[in-house]
C-alpha cells in the first residue's frame, strides 16, 4: 500500500513539474515589447553603425532569461533595391523558432521566403548584447522580421571556447 502512495506522489509531481517547465518555457518569461522601445535599426554600409527605418506595426516580444529570446514582425514602405544599396547584408542566417502563441512570426516561413529570394536578411545590430546580432529579415513586400542570434563571439564564449582579441570585452555592454 505504501508503494502506490510513494509512486503516486512522484508521479503527481512530476506531471505537475513538466507542465510548469513547459509553461515557463513558452509562456512564462516572455513579454510583449512596446513600440515606443522597438526601433528598428539597420547597419549603415558607409558609416557601419545602425541607423533607424521607417516601421509601423512592430509587434515584438522579449525576455530577460536569455538575449535571445527576442523576436518582433513589422512592416516598412522601404524597397529591398534601397535597403540592399543602403545597409549591410547578410550572406546565410536561419531564423529561430518563436513560440507557437507570437503569430506573426513563423521561422519556417521566414526561411522559405529567404530560400526563394523573397526576402532578404540585415545586420541590424552587432552585439545588441555580448556576442548577439540583431538580425532583420525584410520580405519584398515590405513584411520585416526581427531576432537575435549568436555571433562568432558569442559561440565562442558559451561553448568554452577562448574568445580572443577581437571580440569586445564583456563588461564592456
Amino acid at each position: 500500500m505504501n508503494g502506490k502512495i510513494v509512486g503516486s506522489v512522484i508521479l503527481i509531481s512530476a506531471v505537475v513539474a513538466g507542465a510548469a517547465l513547459y509553461y515557463l518555457q513558452v509562456y512564462g518569461f516572455y513579454e510583449e515589447v512596446t513600440a515606443e522601445m522597438t526601433e528598428v535599426q539597420l547597419v549603415s554600409l558607409t558609416s557601419g553603425v545602425p541607423e533607424p527605418i521607417r516601421t509601423e506595426a512592430i509587434d515584438a516580444i522579449d525576455a530577460d532569461s536569455s538575449p535571445i529570446r527576442f523576436r518582433a514582425c513589422f512592416k516598412t514602405p522601404a524597397s529591398l533595391p534601397f535597403l540592399t544599396e543602403t545597409y549591410v547584408s547578410l550572406e546565410r542566417v536561419t531564423p529561430r523558432n518563436a513560440p507557437d502563441w507570437f503569430d506573426c512570426f513563423d521561422a519556417a516561413a521566414i526561411a522559405a521566403e529567404m530560400q526563394a529570394g523573397t526576402a532578404l536578411p540585415f545586420l541590424g545590430q552587432k552585439n545588441v548584447a555580448f556576442g548577439v546580432d540583431r538580425i532583420v529579415v525584410i520580405t519584398d513586400d515590405g513584411r520585416g522580421y526581427i531576432w537575435h542570434e549568436l555571433n562568432d563571439c558569442g559561440e565562442k564564449a558559451y561553448d568554452g571556447t577562448i574568445v580572443g582579441e577581437e571580440c569586445p570585452r564583456l563588461d564592456e555592454n
